[in-house]
């Protein structure tokens, strides 16, 4: 017999086991396999917790070794032994990966680990080893593993059987949009932005309060727990599934609808997020691109030149690879007018500062940083999450919805383990109150018995007592016979059903679970709640008009001889008493003062003209609010001025209100009028358009909205005034230089130019001096005269009084702010100054300090205040 082909009996047993398979069919299932375990198990959040696996373990690893908010910091390491150990069968760098990314500030918008120690940096530096490293857990994360101990979740084995761990956390946020998420599965991808706590809880709410039952759906659940249950009665329960009396949640709230709490991505990093219609359509679809772009200042240095600082940055930029890339674009002569580059961040925050020379326009500089380096990015939102293990494009009601439904299981097995716990106390109370209503005889019951298992069954027999409550009895200390614990257990059996009355009333009622759902959100937004981060822009990137965010609100507009703007609040100036010293106004730079102060609304448009008869269009809200002392922020930090260009005047409108205003009416230095159509300054480019054309070192001195039919009163700084009607002034092209308004004598020259209607009786020319002099005088003592005309006295000027500062047109009501050129400011009320003829000087409105002289007036009118 031929050895070699002889077979073994125990290859034959192995030969039975050998199927024959096409080899692209195995493949294929082997790939799919593959994929579906990197989907599920690594690289994509469940949308109930918002937690990859990786991240739920390291959580939940962290809580069983006590690494609690109040407890001290322990070695990354231990955390990643003990995951690796229990939970992960990975490699220890995935984990302490994850570990790290939960633990930093600019990458969390609330992170989830309390780290101590080098957890990397924005610069994209990388963290310590773990064996140097520390953490615990935030205290947020404890919102997270919130009743997870009260079979609120489900449990399951270990990759070795050996320890259970939970399908996922029993969360009281919605992490998923809370903090984002972002990973690469196979065949598919998700990048989720970060947002903010408080708007999540807004929109979540108004989510629950639109709630809509759809009966023919039930929630199902695991069979409720049973008093005095084993733990194999547990294990077996778990696995049965029943349907419950409560509808699976939904709601009639559209995307429009939480749009209106949840304005967009809030990320960690700050920065400015532009154009809400791309945000809605990504909250639509769960697909979609925001606009992202870091946070710029432009400061003035010596010597005329400018900084250009950078102080927030996009999310996830690396910051040195940022700084090198400007480098780059200056050595190879991409960018133009840049003399210096340093990173000047520390702990405080990021600081960048690009230096520019001296001719160089920074808003122009800036420009092409945004377009050619990562100042400027788009983050493209791919909303992709795990629902029931099944990886599904979301939208931002189906993420909320879907948490909401997590909530109501959470909320309904947390009161069911209650439930069974308050129902085994009243159990074994309802045995302890049969044994003290009949203690005498359960004293000679138990005397009588020869020991403890005779005397638990002749209690069970004697008073229809169970076991446990047998038990219950002979565990009970002798203290407690006495009367006063006799009442304490009355009083806690009391108690016990008054809870447990409460619990049967919420699991029967969907309402109620979603008020409990509600609450605990109110909680959490109390205790975790912050400011927005992420400024947004309405629309696109370049058109600079902020989201409605701000309040409309009526604000005082300060722009000063030097190019520095700010807004105010309102009540940053308290009325006060004529003549007094008033209060200290903007910090300000040597020699500079406040040339123009306007009373404006956030919404109103505002018309910047420049002494080279340019114009520039902004938003009220596009000017940051500042404090009354505040210096304010540089004009170029706003428009693109050219060289040597400077804001002459500025005057604003509100386009919505004020649609009977048909012309924008112009007064020069030398007494030289125009009005032009405003439907020609419509569309300002944000390099500006010609407003009018200037000669012989000509200034514009004011400017004015009309309607076509009104009268315009021209005042000098020597106290002449001339009113004649605008129709007296054609229309005319941006171009054009204007037509003679008044004649001017020798060294007087205009300083301003008012509307009137012209049918009105109750209005005056209020006019002030450069020494705190003023007064009201009647606007029928100014009769209408030709265009052209010397005009008549308005003020007596005098060397007492000085020159006329301004001349302004008021009702007798409202208030009046005074500011001076070293700064000081006061806030009079209209009616407290005097009504007087029109060659008088007026009497003192405000005294000052040393050479101090007025410097510009503002108008607050009691209507739009009370309004406010």
């Amino acid at each position: 017999m031929d050895k070699t082909n002889t077979i073994k009996p125990e290859e034959l047993n192995t030969r039975d086991k050998i199927r024959d398979v096409q080899i692209v069919d195995e493949m294929q299932k082997a790939y799919l396999d593959y994929a579906m375990s990197v989907i599920v198990a690594r690289a994509l959040p469940d949308a109930r917790d918002g937690l990859k696996p990786v991240q739920r373990r390291i959580i939940y690893a962290m809580f069983e070794q006590g690494m609690l908010p109040n407890s001290r910091y322990q070695k990354c390491a231990a955390v990643v032994g003990e995951v690796l150990k229990k939970y992960h069968p990975h490699g220890d760098s995935s984990v302490y990966d994850a570990l790290v990314r939960m633990a930093q500030p600019f990458s969390l918008r609330y992170p989830l680990i309390d780290g101590q120690g080098n957890f990397g940096s924005i610069d994209g530096d990388s963290a310590a080893a773990m064996r140097y490293t520390e953490a615990k857990l935030a205290k947020i994360s404890m919102e997270l593993l919130q009743n997870i101990n009260e079979e609120t979740v489900n449990f399951m084995e270990n990759y070795s059987g050996d320890y259970k761990e939970p399908i996922l956390l029993p969360t009281t946020v919605p992490n998923l949009l809370l903090n984002g998420a972002s990973g690469i599965a196979v065949g598919m991808a998700t990048n989720i932005p970060p947002h903010n706590l408080g708007e999540l809880v807004d929109g979540t709410i108004v989510l629950i309060e639109n709630y809509k039952p759809v009966l023919e759906n039930k929630i199902m659940l695991p069979k409720a727990r049973s008093p005095f249950e084993s733990a194999q009665e547990t294990e077996s329960r778990r696995t049965d599934i029943v349907e419950r009396d409560i509808p699976i949640f939904e709601s009639t709230s559209t995307v429009e609808d939480l749009f209106k709490y949840i304005k967009g991505p809030d990320f960690p990093t700050g920065g400015v997020i532009y154009n809400k219609a791309d945000i809605i359509q990504g909250y639509a679809t769960g697909k979609g691109k925001v606009t992202m772009r870091a946070i710029t200042n432009i400061e003035e240095i010596k010597g005329g030149k400018h900084n250009i600082v950078i102080s927030e940055l996009p999310y996830q930029v690396n910051k040195a690879k940022l700084v090198s890339k400007i480098a780059d674009l200056v050595k190879l002569k991409k960018v133009d007018g840049i003399t210096d580059l340093r990173d000047e961040s520390d702990r405080k925050g990021i600081r960048v500062v690009v230096e520019l020379k001296q001719t160089a326009r920074p808003q122009k500089v800036l420009n092409t940083l945004f377009k050619h380096t990562e100042l400027q990015l788009n983050f493209n939102t791919n909303s992709v999450a795990l629902v029931n293990n099944e990886p599904k494009v979301m939208t931002l009601k189906m993420v909320l919805e879907e948490f909401v439904r997590h909530r109501q299981h959470v909320v309904i097995r947390r009161n069911e383990y209650n439930l069974a716990k308050l129902l085994e106390r009243e159990h074994i109370l309802q045995g302890l109150k049969i044994a003290l209503d009949h203690i005498d005889e359960v004293i000679k019951t138990i005397r009588n018995s020869k020991d403890t298992e005779e005397a638990k069954t002749n209690l069970v027999k004697k008073f229809e007592l169970t076991i446990i409550q047998a038990e219950a009895i002979l565990d009970m200390q002798l203290r407690r016979l006495a009367q006063l614990e006799r009442e304490k257990i009355e009083n806690e059996l009391k108690e016990v059903l008054g809870k447990i009355n409460n619990i049967k009333a919420i699991l029967k009622s969907p309402e109620k679970i979603l008020k409990i759902i509600k609450d605990e959100l109110i909680e959490t937004k109390e205790k975790f709640g912050d400011k927005r981060r992420t400024k947004i822009i309405v629309g696109k990137v370049g058109t600079f008009s902020e989201e409605d965010l701000v309040v409309e609100e009526e604000s005082i507009l300060a722009y000063t001889k030097s190019g520095y703007i700010k807004r105010m609040k309102l009540a940053s100036y308290k009325q006060q008493g004529r003549g007094g010293k008033g209060v200290r106004g903007m910090s300000k730079k040597n020699e500079d003062e406040i040339t123009n102060l306007a009373f404006v609304n956030t919404h109103d448009d505002i018309l910047f003209f420049t002494n080279l008869g340019r114009v520039y269009k902004k938003k009220v809200w596009d000017i940051p609010e500042s404090s009354r002392t505040a210096k304010g922020n540089s004009i170029i930090n706003f428009l693109d001025l050219k060289q040597g260009e400077k804001v002459a005047e500025f005057c604003t409108y509100n386009p919505k209100e004020e649609k009977e205003i048909k012309y924008v009416f112009f007064a020069t230095e030398k007494g030289k009028v125009k009005k032009t159509a405003l439907t020609d300054f419509e569309n300002i480019r944000q390099n500006g358009i010609i407003a009018i054309g200037l000669k012989d070192n000509d200034k514009l001195v004011c400017t004015n909205f009309t309607t076509g039919d009104q009268d315009i009163i021209i005042v000098t700084k020597k106290g002449k005034a001339i009113r004649f009607s605008e129709k007296k002034v054609r229309p005319m092209g941006r171009t054009a230089g204007g037509v003679t308004g008044i004649k001017l004598r020798k060294e007087d020259y205009v300083i301003t130019a008012r509307t009137v209607d012209k049918d009105r009786k109750d209005l005056y020319n209020l006019t002030i001096t450069e020494k705190g002099h003023g007064k009201k005088t009647n606007l029928t003592s100014f009769g209408a005269q030709n265009r052209g005309g010397k005009g008549l006295i308005a003020a007596k000027v005098t060397a007492k009084t000085g020159d006329l500062v301004d001349s302004i047109i008021v009702e007798n009501k409202g208030d009046v702010l005074l500011t001076s050129a070293e700064g000081q400011a006061i806030r009079l009320s209209v009616k407290k100054i005097p009504t007087l003829s029109r060659s008088t000087q007026g009497v003192i409105l405000i005294r000052f300090k040393g050479d101090d002289i007025l410097s510009s007036i503002a108008l607050i009118e009691e209507e739009k205040e009370s309004e406010k």
